[in-house]
This record gives structure tokens, C-alpha cells and sequence, in this order.
């Protein structure tokens, strides 16, 4: 019995600093929790230089036609949905680009699907249309979901690029990954309860991907969300106020060129600042990827900042 427990993942083990949680103060146990989600915070920092050449390579896959696709169960697999599925209103993302699964399906979204976890055969077939251009990762906290070990093995035996992201150093499913980064949260403030540190640092992880990804590729310019979709009335507003700040534009001629451009703050940007019409300013994001820094360097010959 001994032995069993020694080989657990360190998300499993007991919190020598949390237990007496049950007998504080409510305030107690909040400012006790927070102390440690710090961990999640230094353990997300304590890797980006592992994570960087991940970012490198999914944004050359994206480029070349791939997609990447998360796999994960219960918490782990609601983060990578959530991750996947901001990036469309955000960064004006296409479908199927970036693509969150989850063990059980959508209903395991809002509630735990019996043995879905379990399951290295969903795993698999879930990953089954993968190929060379894509890149799987992998999210589990205890590195150990057999779910996660069938997508990882399905993705690599198609060629996929693999990457598991864990809190745990001996993770049994890190031999099926290319790179195996390891989240270093330790014990859980509630024992095993991985919606915690492991789940926060997994969160910033994907956070800090999938951003500096949708940067790799063109989809910021400076720190502005110039692919935003205007989905709604507050993000309307919001590329109002975005093509303000990138061209020094007041309000109404802001909201005149929006018009002109359908909408599109991309082309507005592009079309004010180099001096061209819409249907140019069109075309020269077009040739350059929807870059509005490498379109309007070769509009006018001069680096831009993204800066008004």
C-alpha cells in the first residue's frame, strides 16, 4: 500500500500548510487559498522558455494549413474548450483552427460524464483526424489520463507535433509527447482537488499560448486587438475606440471609416495610415497574411509600432 501511494502525481498529495483549513475564519481560508495560487503563478512563469519554441512551431503549422487541438478530461478539458473557443471573438479566429475536446463530449462541459476519463479509446478517436501539420496537447494534471494518453498516441502516430502539459515531474504519458512541460504546483490546498493551482497554472499556460500564437500570426498590432469581431454592442464600441487609439482619428471619422470597411478594423488601419483606398488596404492584407504591420510596411516603406 506504501509503494502505491509513492507513485502517486504530487497533485494528489496532502498539504501540509492547509490542514486545518476547516477550522479557520472564512477570511482565513480565502487569504489561504490565495497564497496558494501564487504557486500557480510562479510555476506558469517557471516554464515559458519551454513553452516558447511551442508557440514557434504551432504558429508555422498554423501558417502552413494545420490546426491545433487540445485534449483533456474534467477541469483540464473545460480549459482547453474555454481557451479554444475565445480565440474566434477575439482574435477573429477561423473554426477548426485551434480546437478544444474534452473527455465525454459537450454534456461534460456543465457536468462529469462517468468514466469518460477512463476511456484511451475516445481518446484516439478523437484525435483520428489528425495529421503532420497538427500539433496535440495534451492537459492533465496528474499526467496519467488515459483519455489524454490515447489522443497523444493517435496524434503522434499520425504525425502530429505532441506536447502534454502537467503538474506532475514523472508523468507516465510524458514518453508519448514530444515535449513534456511540467507545472510544479504540488499538494492541492483541498487534497487532489486539481480545479485549484493545477487547473490556474494550466489556465495561464493556454492564456500564454494561445495569445502569443494568435501574435505569431498577425492577429494583434502593437498590444491593440485589431481582429476583434464585433459581435455585439460593447465590442462595436471597442474597434471604435481601437481605431482612435492606432490613427489619432477623432470619433465620427473613426465611425465613417468603419462603415466604409464593413467593420473591418484591419482594413481601416491600413487604409488610413498608408494613404489608400479600402479595396487596397485590402489587398495589401491580403498579401502579407492580415498583418497590418508587414502591410503597412510595404504600403509606405516605414516600420510601424502600433502605436497611435
Amino acid at each position: 500500500m506504501t509503494e502505491k501511494f509513492q507513485t502517486l502525481s504530487p497533485t494528489e498529495g496532502r498539504n501540509p500548510r492547509t490542514t486545518e483549513l476547516d477550522g479557520l475564519e472564512t477570511v482565513d481560508v480565502l487569504r489561504l487559498l490565495h497564497a496558494e495560487d501564487r504557486v500557480a503563478v510562479d510555476a506558469a512563469g517557471a516554464v515559458v522558455e519551454e513553452l516558447a519554441p511551442v508557440v514557434e512551431l504551432a504558429a508555422r503549422r498554423l501558417r502552413d494549413g494545420g490546426a491545433v487541438h487540445y485534449f483533456g478530461a474534467g477541469t483540464s478539458g473545460r480549459l482547453g474548450v474555454l481557451d479554444a473557443s475565445e480565440l474566434m471573438p477575439t482574435f477573429n479566429l477561423e473554426p477548426g483552427r485551434v480546437v478544444g475536446h474534452i473527455a465525454g463530449g459537450s454534456a461534460a462541459l456543465v457536468e462529469a460524464v462517468e468514466n469518460a476519463e477512463d476511456s484511451s479509446a475516445n481518446g484516439r478517436l478523437d484525435a483520428a483526424g489528425l495529421g503532420p501539420h497538427d500539433v496535440a496537447i495534451g492537459l492533465a494534471a496528474s499526467g496519467s489520463t488515459p483519455y489524454v494518453g490515447g489522443a497523444l498516441e493517435a496524434a503522434g502516430a499520425a504525425g502530429a507535433y505532441t506536447v502534454l502539459i502537467s503538474s506532475n515531474p514523472d508523468a507516465p504519458l510524458a514518453p508519448l509527447a514530444d515535449t513534456s512541460i511540467v507545472l510544479n504546483t504540488g499538494a492541492e490546498a483541498v487534497t487532489g482537488s486539481t480545479r485549484l493551482k493545477a487547473g490556474t497554472a494550466q489556465k495561464l499556460v493556454l492564456n500564454g499560448f494561445s495569445t502569443a500564437l494568435m501574435i505569431a500570426i498577425g492577429r494583434t498590432w502593437g498590444n491593440l486587438m485589431v481582429s476583434v469581431v464585433a459581435t455585439n454592442a460593447k465590442l462595436r464600441e471597442r474597434t471604435v475606440r481601437i481605431l482612435c487609439e492606432a490613427t489619432g482619428l477623432a470619433e465620427m471619422p473613426a465611425r465613417e471609416l468603419l462603415d466604409r470597411t464593413q467593420g473591418d478594423l484591419k482594413v481601416a488601419i491600413v487604409a488610413h495610415l498608408a494613404g489608400t483606398d479600402v479595396a487596397r488596404a485590402g489587398l495589401l492584407l491580403d498579401e502579407h497574411d492580415g498583418s497590418v504591420r508587414h502591410a503597412l510596411e510595404a504600403a509606405t516603406g516605414v516600420e510601424r509600432d502600433g502605436r497611435s
